[in-house]
């Protein structure tokens, strides 16, 4: 297990693949920890640094009071980077992972060679939709909304198998109090201005059965961006790495192939 001192948080992460190869840094979505890549990670290339971390109040990070403004996401995102000296990293950033990428390219792109913004979108959402989400939290949990927020996430196939409920324990564990702060984060977040004066090279992806960053959403995103280029996998919902591993790893790849060598 891993712990990164930084200033003001203490952040758990994980790093497989080539110590001294091109660095990958992967953000995952609200309600999930780093676990979210462990089918992806074995069917990408080696030669690679691959980083994960959890975000504030996820995982076995630190968990703060919220609420966590989004700036201070991306802040830990540059401690991080800066802490392993993995500069010059691509950012697979999902879902509010991906508003971290959007976030962080637009602040510190000496920090980075390219980004991958999957199922996100410059705004996710209206702040009225995460005010009531916030108040069910309050009110009743995570577990209050796990079952809805599935229905979100995968697609009905998926949600038949039995991996898919390993995917509700890991929302409904996550500490409540982290999945406020962060909703707090998606809610003040628009960055449709930012984004768009991004001049790395960028990769979206989307799932077809998306319910929570439908696919128009990433599409209109990443188009902010010019030269950018959008995958769109069928069939699968808001986590593709977990419903379609193997496509998701070849989009992946071919993007770290031409961006990073």
């Amino acid at each position: 297990m891993k712990i990164a001192e930084l200033d003001g948080i203490r952040l758990h992460y994980r790093e497989d693949g080539d110590p001294d190869g091109p660095p990958v840094v992967f953000g995952n979505s609200l309600g999930t920890d780093l676990r979210l890549w462990d089918q992806l990670l074995p069917l990408l290339p080696q030669g690679y640094r691959y980083i994960r971390y959890d975000k504030r109040g996820h995982g076995l990070s630190d968990c703060p009071s919220g609420p966590y403004p989004m700036g201070t996401l991306v802040r830990d995102a540059e401690q991080l980077i800066e802490h392993l000296k993995a500069d010059n990293a691509i950012f697979v950033g999902l879902s509010i992972g991906g508003l971290i990428a959007q976030g962080l390219a637009a602040k510190r792109p000496d920090l980075l060679r390219g980004i991958v913004l999957s199922n996100t979108g410059a705004k996710i959402g209206t702040r009225e939709m995460w005010d009531d989400r916030m108040a069910g939290v309050r009110k009743g949990g995570i577990e209050a909304l796990a079952d809805p927020t599935m229905e979100r996430w995968f697609s009905a196939a998926f949600r038949t198998t039995a991996p898919f409920h390993a995917w509700r324990h890991m929302l409904v564990r996550q500490p409540q109090e982290g999945y406020l702060g962060c909703c707090a984060a998606i809610a003040g977040t628009d960055f449709y201005s930012t984004t768009a004066a991004i001049t790395l090279p960028a990769l979206g992806i989307a799932g077809s059965e998306d319910g929570s960053t439908p696919p128009d959403l990433v599409r209109e995103t990443v188009e902010l961006i010019q030269g950018s280029e959008f995958r769109l996998i069928r069939g699968a919902g808001h986590l593709p790495c977990v419903e379609a591993p193997e496509t998701y790893a070849r989009h992946l790849t071919d993007f770290l192939t031409r961006v990073a060598g």
